[in-house]
C-alpha cells in the first residue's frame, strides 16, 4: 500500500482509539462517526478501487480490522455504561431531578414513652428487670397476697392457658418483683417493664393487652413520704415541672396503705371531658407500701425491711404525654397515626 494510504489508516486507528467515551451521549456520537450509515470508515472502503490490485486484499483486511476495533470499543463501553446506570438506580435516572429519599420509620409512641420512663428512674438508681410473660398462680396471684376468691383469678379477667388452669398470661409485671425478691436480698430498687394481658372489653380507655412498668423499692426505713417524693419526681420529669398531681386512697392486695396517683389532664374540650369522665384528672398509676405478707411470702423479714411499689400503664402515660384520646390507636398500626411520632 502507498504511504498515503498507510498514513490515512494509521490516523483513523489513532482517532478511534483516542475517542473519549464517558457517557451515553458520547457513546452515540462514536457509533454515528464510525459505525453509522454515513461513518468515516466508508470513505476508506471507497478507496478500494484506487488501490493496486495486488494490494487490495491487504488493504481490505486492514479496513476490516479498523471496523472490528470500532465495534469492540462500542460494545465494551455500552456494557460498562449500562452497568453504571444499574448501580446508580437505572439508565433513565435524571440526575438533575430533586431527590425523594425513602421514608424512614419512626419509633412507636409506646416505645418512646417507655424509654423516657426508664431514663427518669435510672437517674435515681433504679435498675431494669424483665422476666417471662407466661406465669404460674404463685407469682401472678398468691405471692402478691391475692385471695383465692379474688375476681382477678376468674377466667373472665385472666387469660389461662388451654387445658392448664394453673398457668396464665401474666396480668401484671408485679410478677417480676416476686422473682427478684425471691432471689435477691435487700436493698432492692428496680423497675420492671413489659407486656401484660387482661380479659377486658376493648374501649377508648382500656385494652386486653397493654404495657406496664412496675417499680419496687425495698430497704430499711423506707416510708410513705419516700414513695410520694419519688412519684412526684417522676410526674414532673415526665410532664413538666408544673404538672399537678394528687393521691387518692385505693386498695390493692399487695400494698397497704394503697393509693392511686392522678395527673391533671384538663377540661378544655369535649374530648377532655370524655377521657377524664368530667373531672379533668387522669389516673396514671397505682401505688402503696408493700404489704408485710408479701415480704414474708418472698422470704424478706418485714420487721427489718419496708418498701413501696407502684405500677403504671405505659399507654396511659403516652395518652397523657401526647394527648391521645383513644388507647386503641396504639394497636391499630395506622401509619397516619404512627408517622406523627
Amino acid at each position: 500500500m502507498s504511504q498515503t494510504y498507510n498514513d490515512t489508516i494509521t490516523s483513523m486507528a489513532e482517532e478511534i482509539d483516542s475517542f473519549a467515551i464517558t457517557n451515553k451521549d458520547e457513546l452515540e456520537a462514536f457509533r454515528i462517526a464510525y459505525l453509522g450509515s454515513k461513518n468515516k470508515l466508508k470513505d476508506l472502503f471507497g478507496l478500494m478501487g484506487k488501490v493496486a490490485p495486488e494490494e487490495r486484499k491487504a488493504f481490505g483486511q486492514v479496513l476490516n480490522g479498523l471496523k472490528n476495533s470500532a465495534e469492540q470499543k462500542f460494545a465494551i463501553f455500552a456494557e460498562s455504561l449500562d452497568n453504571d446506570a444499574d448501580a446508580s438506580g437505572g439508565a433513565s435516572a435524571d440526575l438533575t431531578r430533586p431527590g425523594f429519599p425513602a421514608p424512614l420509620g419512626s419509633r412507636h409512641p409506646v416505645s418512646l414513652t417507655l424509654n423516657r420512663i426508664i431514663e427518669i428512674f435510672t437517674k435515681i438508681g433504679f435498675t431494669v428487670e424483665e422476666n417471662r410473660e407466661i406465669e404460674d398462680e404463685w407469682h401472678n396471684f398468691t405471692a402478691l397476697n391475692t385471695p383465692d376468691d379474688h375476681p382477678a383469678r376468674d377466667m373472665t379477667d385472666t387469660y389461662y392457658l388451654a387445658g392448664d388452669f394453673t398457668r396464665m398470661l401474666r396480668s401484671q409485671t408485679s410478677t417480676v418483683q416476686v422473682h427478684v425478691m425471691e432471689n435477691q436480698k435487700p436493698p432492692i430498687r428496680i423497675i420492671s417493664p413489659g407486656r401484660v394481658y387482661r380479659n377486658e372489653t376493648i374501649s377508648a380507655r382500656s385494652h386486653c393487652q397493654f404495657h406496664q412498668v412496675e417499680g419496687l423499692y425495698i430497704d430499711k426505713g423506707v416510708s410513705l413520704a419516700d414513695m410520694k417524693q419519688t412519684l412526684n419526681y417522676y410526674a414532673r420529669a415526665m410532664y413538666g415541672p408544673k404538672a399537678k398531681t394528687r393521691l387518692r386512697a385505693s386498695y390493692f392486695p399487695f400494698t397497704e396503705p394503697s393509693a392511686e396517683m392522678d395527673v391533671y389532664w384538663g377540661l378544655e374540650t369535649e374530648e377532655d371531658r370524655r377521657i377524664t369522665k368530667g373531672t379533668g384528672w387522669l389516673e396514671i398509676l397505682g401505688c402503696g407500701m408493700v404489704d408485710p405478707a408479701v415480704l414474708e411470702n418472698c422470704g424478706i423479714d418485714p420487721d427489718v425491711y419496708s418498701g413501696f411499689a407502684w405500677g403504671m400503664g405505659i399507654e396511659r402515660q403516652a395518652m397523657l404525654k401526647y394527648k391521645v384520646t383513644d388507647i386503641r390507636h396504639f394497636f391499630e398500626n395506622d401509619i397516619r397515626f404512627l408517622s406523627q411520632f
